[in-house]
């Protein structure tokens, strides 16, 4: 991975005819997350799970994705994270399709919790689920009763 994130930046200095500091690369878990780029740290950081059951889809365009970040942080500043800079990176010094999202199985690496009400069953995400432990309260839209869990 690492090898895959020094050579966008090479492909980026050849195209854009500079040096670019490399970034520290990190590989922790991050919800549904492939890749996060920390643009003031000059860091990204991957995914480890999401990697190891894509990997073709991370060297391809995840890393590309994420190095386009950093590299429109130091040649523009701050703009639209997806906007016009970043697609125009993606397609010009990467040859990839500048895609926003990825489409990857995440069941295995996000953890749900079941709530019910009166009338359904909902899985609620990890940051639903820590709301209600500090005293939220979620409600069914259908029968607006407040769910609890299962």
């Amino acid at each position: 991975m690492t090898d895959a994130v020094f050579v966008c930046f090479e492909q980026a200095e050849q195209y854009f005819k500079r040096s670019f500091e490399r970034p520290t690369i990190t590989f922790r878990r991050s919800g549904k997350n492939a890749g996060t780029a920390f643009l003031q740290q000059n860091r990204v950081n991957f995914h480890p799970l999401l990697f190891k059951d894509n990997v073709d889809a991370f060297l391809n365009d995840v890393v590309p994705h994420e190095v386009s970040h950093l590299l429109v942080w130091t040649l523009f500043g701050r703009v639209q994270p997806h906007g016009k800079e970043w697609q125009s990176i993606m397609r010009g010094v990467f040859n990839r399709p500048p895609a926003a999202t990825h489409q990857f199985d995440i069941k295995q690496v996000t953890k749900s919790f079941q709530y019910v009400c009166n009338c359904d069953t909902y899985s609620l995400s990890t940051r639903r689920h820590n709301n209600i432990l500090k005293g939220a309260q979620y409600k069914c839209r259908k029968c607006l009763a407040v769910l609890k869990p299962c």
